[in-house]
């Protein structure tokens, strides 16, 4: 057997069973979500079912035209998350970053364990928690402003999302700090010891070195923040399970009452899926042609 010959066994060997998982867990549960959407299944057998039959687009039209407009509303609000995410988490994420990594402040281990500690702690727990002390009409906040004003009522029909955004917004600005932080100590410190000496200012020297070499950096948080923003299911589901009236709603939870609430309604749980992944598709195509034009490379 030649060294050739062992080179493409090898690479066989160790590639075949990686593919064999990636057809079997994520490429064959994609495609068929996508034709499911096409169907009319409404649960029990699949494959030899005889009322099982494709309708073409009837789910994608009744999702964009039904009287409710329940998809463009969760839309809507998976998009506020996504502009939190991309425009809320990453800026101030960078900011926390740049100011403990060049020790602007003492107790920097401090700060950058408390601003990190949301991460480990669970998505449905701090909805949980979140719900009672803010969002619940007996909640701490409320019994605040009680004390204060015994008259006052509670309601969230004037800015519904805003407990969410701002929970969200405290959750994940801590993981983007860590990895901005990662990056920024990567940068040789000569450089920037450098442009000191010639007299370049603080500002100057966050402009001209640190983000330029971090552009690339920016753009996966952002690929990060776009995909997680889609997917937000448990901490919405637990803090105020999509009310009040539908109007905290998105589309992951949209795709769950679809498919599990009342009567179950398959193929539009998969139309939302496949939907989700095309908006999320086109939202990092766009993310990286802004870091093509603008951005520079790494």
């Amino acid at each position: 057997m030649t060294i050739q010959t062992d080179k493409k066994l090898s690479y066989a060997i160790l590639v075949v069973p990686a593919l064999f998982i990636y057809l079997s867990v994520v490429a064959f549960p994609t495609i068929f979500s996508i034709l499911l959407s096409f169907t009319n299944y409404n649960g029990g057998l699949i494959f030899g079912n005889p009322d099982v039959r494709f309708v073409g687009f009837n789910s994608y039209r009744w999702m964009f035209t039904e009287p409710s407009r329940m998809f463009y509303l969760s839309l809507r609000n998976n998009m506020l998350i996504v502009a939190v995410s991309v425009f809320g988490q990453i800026p101030l994420g960078f900011t926390l970053a740049y100011i403990l990594s060049r020790k602007l402040v003492r107790g920097t281990s401090f700060f950058q364990t408390m601003i990190y500690l949301p991460n480990v702690i669970s998505p449905v727990i701090i909805g949980v928690l979140f719900r009672v002390f803010y969002v619940s009409p007996n909640s701490v906040y409320m019994e605040i402003l009680r004390f204060f004003n015994p008259n006052v009522e509670f309601t969230l029909n004037n800015a519904p999302m805003v407990p969410v955004l701002v929970v969200i917004l405290w959750m994940y600005t801590g993981f983007y700090m860590i990895i901005f932080i990662a990056n920024i100590q990567r940068i040789d410190v000569s450089i920037i010891e450098s442009a000191r000496i010639d007299g370049a200012k603080e500002m100057q020297i966050l402009s001209k070195i640190i983000l330029p070499a971090l552009s690339g950096v920016i753009v996966t948080c952002s690929i990060l923040a776009i995909s997680g923003s889609l997917r937000v299911f448990d901490l919405i589901f637990t803090l105020t399970g999509g009310g009040p009236a539908g109007q905290t709603r998105v589309l992951s939870l949209f795709m769950y009452l679809a498919a599990f609430q009342g009567s179950a309604n398959y193929p539009l749980a998969n139309a939302i899926s496949t939907i989700m992944v095309l908006i999320s598709f086109v939202l990092i195509i766009v993310t990286r042609r802004i870091e093509k034009i603008f951005g520079t490379k790494e």
